[in-house]
């Protein structure tokens, strides 16, 4: 028996680590090329931000774009280490969304981890917004942005550990600025953050882990929490999630901290983790997509 074949760790349903230090992970690995949808009529496309590193963006535009048009950045949860936006379930949600908002879309690509540790995919996440970013005068590398995107009506977006990694892309874009970006609201659906619960993944993903004291992962405990520069903010949470709680805790420490938005949360009856995204053709989903694309057409 080869023992490089051994597992030295193991989270279930993310990913094994085995003696020699392969990574096989055990959700997220399917992948759909871009294209024209043949549902919405949406196209996408991939594009490279940093070669070196391969953070990159799966751009979409809505069928017969007019004008400019609302732009969110959309950055993909699966617990920091599986995933990307190239994932089926990912890449529909995306095309629908897209559509309906009538908005161009850049859904973020950015390193896993344990192979890329956090903060990694925080600084990639950062990486991909200032490359939006720099478009915003017209001349950037990326066309679609340069004719289709209003840089005045940025929004930011994502899920579970996603919607962790909007929520400090909205947090460094105070404290550093946007750009030419104009943020005017940010979706987050079913977030992950910390709590006083000790976290293993957590742990085992972000060697510099600080505790309750990293406000990386503990947003509700963050002491700047009350300046971010968002007008308003909207929370989904689902009644069986095993985050539900820690989204709660978000949306009631960001009403107390003398934060100057409005925020709103809205929760699923007997519904699970990213419910929508395993069924997208559940009357509840449905009405997820509905709110979330509301949100971003009434700004």
């Amino acid at each position: 028996m080869d023992p490089n074949n051994d597992v030295v760790r193991e989270f279930p349903h993310l990913f094994r680590v085995y003696k020699d230090g392969r990574i096989e992970r055990l959700l997220g690995n399917d992948t759909t090329p871009p294209g024209t949808d043949p549902v919405t009529s949406v196209d996408s496309k991939d594009v490279t931000v940093n070669p070196q590193t391969g953070v990159s963006l799966r751009l979409y535009l809505p069928p017969n774009p007019a004008g400019k048009l609302p732009l969110l950045i959309y950055i993909h949860g699966g617990a920091f280490c599986v995933c990307s936006p190239s994932n089926p379930s990912y890449h529909g949600h995306i095309n629908t969304v897209a559509a309906r908002a009538n908005a161009v879309v850049a859904s973020v690509h950015y390193r896993l981890a344990p192979e890329h540790p956090l903060p990694i995919a925080y600084d990639d996440s950062w990486e991909a917004v200032k490359w939006i970013g720099a478009h915003a005068a017209g001349t950037g590398p990326e066309p679609w942005l340069n004719q289709h995107a209003d840089f005045n009506n940025m929004f930011l977006a994502g899920d579970s550990a996603g919607a962790n990694l909007a929520h400090n892309m909205a947090m460094r874009g105070t404290e550093e600025g946007f750009g030419g970006l104009k943020l005017q609201g940010m979706v987050l659906i079913h977030p992950y953050f910390g709590n006083e619960s000790k976290d293993q993944l957590v742990e085992y993903l972000y060697p510099g882990y600080a505790g309750p004291d990293d406000p990386k992962i503990h947003a509700t405990y963050d002491p700047k929490l009350s300046g971010l520069g968002c007008p308003k903010v909207l929370v989904f949470i689902s009644e069986k999630d095993f985050l539900r709680q820690r989204g709660q805790c978000y949306y009631e420490a960001l009403k107390k901290s003398g934060w100057k938005g409005v925020v709103d949360i809205v929760e699923f009856p007997a519904e699970d983790h990213v419910f929508h995204l395993f069924d997208p053709t559940k009357e509840k989903a449905e009405d997820l997509v509905k709110r979330f694309v509301s949100f971003i057409k009434q700004t």
